[in-house]
């Protein structure tokens, strides 16, 4: 899923090996984030960036938000485990959480 395909109030579900992750869309490159690492630390939900995918390397997808097989990568530095799925949420017309 690349980032310039989701809209505001968008939500992404993802499975990672380790965790399961719900991100709301809030503005360009800003994301409400619960679960997995942030609920581990208590900081759900947090407002964070995502700065892209890994395969696991230095090497970033800036434009990608989730893609299976590929690890997410926070503005916090958070890396999660290798994505299995995501599903999103497209938001309704009119209606922003």
């Amino acid at each position: 899923m690349r980032k310039e395909d989701l809209q505001l109030g968008d939500q992404i579900l993802i499975t990672t090996r380790n965790s399961t992750y719900s991100i709301h869309v809030l503005q360009e490159n800003l994301y409400s984030v619960s679960g997995g690492w942030f609920d581990r630390q208590g900081l759900s939900p947090s407002k964070v960036a995502i700065n892209g995918c890994t395969w696991g390397g230095r090497a970033i997808k800036w434009d990608i938000v989730a893609a299976c097989g590929l690890h997410l990568e926070f503005g916090n530095q958070v890396v999660t485990s290798r994505i299995m799925e995501f599903q999103v949420i497209r938001c309704q017309e009119g209606f922003v959480n």
